[in-house]
């Protein structure tokens, strides 16, 4: 942590991510009951030690608040907490002890000169870090064992009469709790909550229902657009939601000819805003809780809409828990996997090593949890009780499965890279890396499909999309392998297809960087255009298009089980980004970036999407684009030339014939 002018809470790092990720995992709530989460969870530590050196010029004091029972040790007299401490000219030693049963301990330093911003270090007695902080928490009375939310007031945009009742629309997705302004009945009333209207209008599947309400009643911190009320009128009942949320900068703008796209963009924002907040979650209604799949994939699209790298980092920290291991993330597998790869994924995007050198340590007690689950070969397996998840598809899982190797051979990369940034020996991950690279070509690439097959150990030689889209993603196969790949797969009807946004987003991701904007344009338009054909305000955790009716919220076997607002259905914010305007880092932090843009789909577009310390502005009319960064390190790619672009400089390009386009 920098040092700071002025003073914030401080904990030991990691401690308050991890305490707040237990509250979110605990808060899923279904059909009246409560329902945590089902995998193993740490909590803060209780008893922390801060630390810090002073050698000052004149006396000056300061006082020490903090939300335990404890201490203040200078220059090894003690003093309470809350009391104003004198401190004298020279070298002062001062330590607080702070112990917390309940939750996080934490202190907040007081004082002209000696308070706490950066320069403390915490100690759980064991090892002592750099004092970790937030920018959430810098008011001393606030509690960091708290959320505090900020709140809008929504309006109902519909009230009618149904089914001997009242049907309210907000017109959005609302996460948030109730405000009762008007019941006029002298008995309490029902509200039935629902993504859908007829999720609300079905009283005993609903999964929210407040019962006996009335108007001094403040339900729960629940997701809706609709409530339906029984017996009650339009003229008896008047109900204002309460939407909750930690405000997020949206640093990215999105305008162009296409007005459908202009829709699925602006639901996109609507719907990752709504799972951003102290962490990305993977929905606001059914499991509230942090997935490490979903957030992988809502780091890429913070990316280019928020670019809050603290969300970022609180959700790493929540997701990996104390150094220990005991489980697999949320049990699954490919899980660990991914939070390993994304930990390189975040140092590209900010070069923040200082973040790096915090995770590292458990960047390597994962490492060496999936190696003890590793055969001779290389290969990881699946262990009782672990999730081999990688989509909800049908693909063959008997024996060690590719998909899961791929995985395993970017995270070695992950480990080089990163180990290397901070001066650790890699070597081990390197030779992990050769022998898991050759296996994976002699027993999971088949050369007759031209693809890499789920399982060789079954003799099925059965080939789904998932392993193959890895490995085009991660760069491990050639351009030959990669264009056999594009074809005898990704092109393939007959390869079962994907159905969820979840695993769109890697699709679309390949397709992308094998050139083929313009199908995944059509994509975008087809499959996110369905929902919002179907009247959707948010993206959805699953999408088929063939199902109608109320068969479309069914998910799991529950006739409203689907997520009607999902992070990963907000995709199309960072194909737009990475792939339309073509925008990237080339070194970490964006120190050097290419915009390479391919907006032949486009007649007009005027976009912006942020960088490290900056922004990017494309403008496209007719046969022109222009283009302006407000940072230097770019470079424009464009019909095989290259241009530096110069920061805050506007550079225009005649486009020619074949880039000029035209809207689908």
């Amino acid at each position: 942590m920098e040092k700071t002018e002025n003073a914030r809470w401080i904990w030991y790092p990691g401690d308050f991510e991890i305490r707040q990720g237990l509250l979110q995992n605990f808060s899923r709530e279904e059909r009246s009951y409560d329902w945590p989460a089902y995998w193993n969870m740490d909590d803060c530590h209780k008893n922390v030690k801060f630390k810090r050196y002073y050698t000052l010029e004149k006396a000056t004091s300061f006082v020490v608040h903090a939300i335990g029972i404890g201490y203040v040790e200078v220059n090894g007299e003690k003093f309470p907490f809350g009391k104003k401490i004198l401190c004298e000219p020279g070298k002062n030693k001062i330590r607080v002890f702070v112990g917390n049963t309940a939750g996080l301990p934490a202190a907040y330093i007081e004082g002209e000169i000696i308070k706490s911003d950066g320069g403390w270090s915490a100690s759980n007695f064991v090892e002592e870090l750099p004092a970790g902080s937030s920018t959430l928490y810098t008011d001393k009375e606030q509690d960091p064992n708290n959320v505090y939310f900020n709140t809008e007031r929504v309006q109902a945009a519909t009230v009618s009469s149904i089914n001997g009742g009242v049907l309210i629309d907000y017109g959005r997705a609302v996460f948030g709790t109730l405000d009762i302004k008007k019941l006029a009945l002298d008995k309490p009333i029902t509200i039935c909550y629902g993504e859908s209207d007829a999720e609300a209008l079905d009283i005993d599947m609903c999964y929210y229902k407040e019962e006996n309400a009335d108007a001094n009643s403040t339900p729960r911190k629940r997701a809706f657009r609709y409530l339906f009320i029984p017996e009650t009128t339009p003229e008896q009942v008047e109900i204002e939601a309460i939407h909750e949320f930690i405000p997020l900068k949206n640093q990215a703008s999105f305008d162009s000819d296409n007005e459908l796209m202009n829709r699925i963009w602006n639901i996109s924002v609507e719907t990752f805003t709504l799972c951003s907040g102290m962490f990305f979650l993977d929905g606001i209604k059914r499991d509230r809780w942090i997935w490490s799949g979903d957030a992988y994939q809502s780091y890429f699209i913070n990316q280019y809409l928020f670019f809050d790298e603290d969300i970022n980092t609180r959700t790493m920290l929540a997701l990996r828990g104390q150094n220990e291991i005991k489980q697999h993330m949320n049990t699954i597998v490919d899980y660990s996997i991914l939070w390993v790869i994304a930990v390189e994924n975040y140092y590209m995007m900010t070069g923040n090593k200082e973040f790096l050198k915090q995770i590292y340590p458990k960047m390597k007690s994962m490492m060496d949890y999936l190696l003890a689950q590793t055969n001779e070969l290389g290969f990881i397996y699946g262990r009782e009780k672990d999730w081999i998840f990688i989509d909800w598809s049908e693909m063959d899982k008997e024996g060690t499965l590719a998909a899961e190797q791929i995985l395993l051979l970017k995270a070695y990369n992950a480990m080089i890279v990163c180990g290397s940034v901070v001066g650790e020996d890699t070597s081990e991950y390197s030779a992990k890396y050769k022998q898991l690279e050759r296996n994976l070509m002699t027993y999971f690439w088949d050369e007759e499909k031209g693809a890499f097959i789920d399982s060789y150990e079954s003799g099925k030689r059965h080939v789904t999309r998932h392993a193959n889209i890895f490995a085009v993603l991660f760069d491990f196969v050639d351009k030959l392998k990669a264009e056999k790949i594009l074809q005898n797969v990704l092109l393939n009807e007959e390869i079962t297809q994907i159905t969820t946004p979840y695993f769109k987003f890697f699709e679309q991701d390949a397709l992308c960087k094998l050139g083929q904007t313009d199908r995944v344009f059509n994509i975008i338009c087809d499959y996110w255009g369905g929902m919002v054909q179907q009247d959707a305000v948010t993206f959805w955790e699953e999408y088929i298009p063939d199902e109608k009716g109320n068969a479309v919220y069914e998910m799991y076997g529950d006739p409203f089980g689907k997520s009607l607002c999902h992070a990963w259905g907000a995709s199309p914010i960072y194909l737009l980004g990475r792939y339309f305007a073509g925008i990237r880092p080339t070194s970490p932090g964006y120190q050097t970036f290419s915009v390479e843009p391919k907006l032949e789909c486009f007649s007009a577009i005027d976009c912006t999407f942020p960088i490290k310390g900056g922004s990017i502005r494309i403008k496209k009319e007719a046969n022109t684009l222009v283009v302006c960064s407000t940072k230097e390190g770019g470079t424009m790619l464009l019909n095989g030339t290259d241009v530096v672009l110069k920061a805050n400089m506007e550079y225009a390009f005649d486009l020619p014939k074949e880039l000029v386009g035209n809207s689908y």
